[in-house]
């Protein structure tokens, strides 16, 4: 598997009120979750900055992370960004082997 981070960015319109929120939440995860089944979600946070979001989940390709980024931006009418990411162990065995 490997691993995404994922960035979100929510337009002003996309949700009105707190409770809007966590059932935009709701409603996105349930459709990844049913269309992506095998997509593991790693970690999620709200953070300060130009973005609303922060996901890491781990998928098999980068045609699932695909439609991740596209499941999220139907629902939030979102602006999203993938990074596909390397664990640090891993980075350095690959720089070792270089």
């Amino acid at each position: 598997m490997l691993t995404f981070i994922m960035l979100t960015r929510l337009s002003p319109e996309a949700v009105r009120s707190p409770k809007a929120l966590e059932e935009l939440e709701r409603q996105a995860m349930e459709r990844v979750r049913k269309e992506c089944p095998d997509v593991e979600w790693v970690s999620a946070y709200a953070i300060l900055g130009p973005c609303d979001y922060l996901d890491i989940f781990r998928a098999k390709d980068v045609e699932t992370a695909t439609k991740v980024s596209t499941l999220i931006r139907t629902f939030g009418h979102a602006h999203t960004e993938i990074w596909t990411a390397t664990g640090w162990d891993r980075f350095k065995e690959i720089v070792r082997a270089l």
